[in-house]
């Protein structure tokens, strides 16, 4: 098992925020992922623009779309 994938696995039901290509953020409960980084994230939302959260829902992130993974705070 790879270290990212160790992490992810330790992560699945918390909420984690998603960096993507463009400078979009997203922050959602994480609830899988593959080999090649989808992500499905559940009650997601755009925290792109600080003034405003736009409500995603469920979704799937395409892998090669991510830039950055942060977990939660310990």
């Amino acid at each position: 098992m790879q270290m990212t994938d160790k992490i992810l696995e330790e992560n699945l039901g918390k909420t984690v925020l998603i960096m993507l290509r463009g400078g979009k953020r997203i922050r959602g409960l994480l609830r899988g992922f593959d080999q090649h980084l989808n992500l499905v994230l559940e009650k997601a939302e755009d925290v792109t623009d600080k003034d405003k959260t736009d409500e995603l829902g469920l979704i799937i992130v395409r892998g090669d779309n991510v830039v950055m993974i942060s977990p939660p705070p310990r």
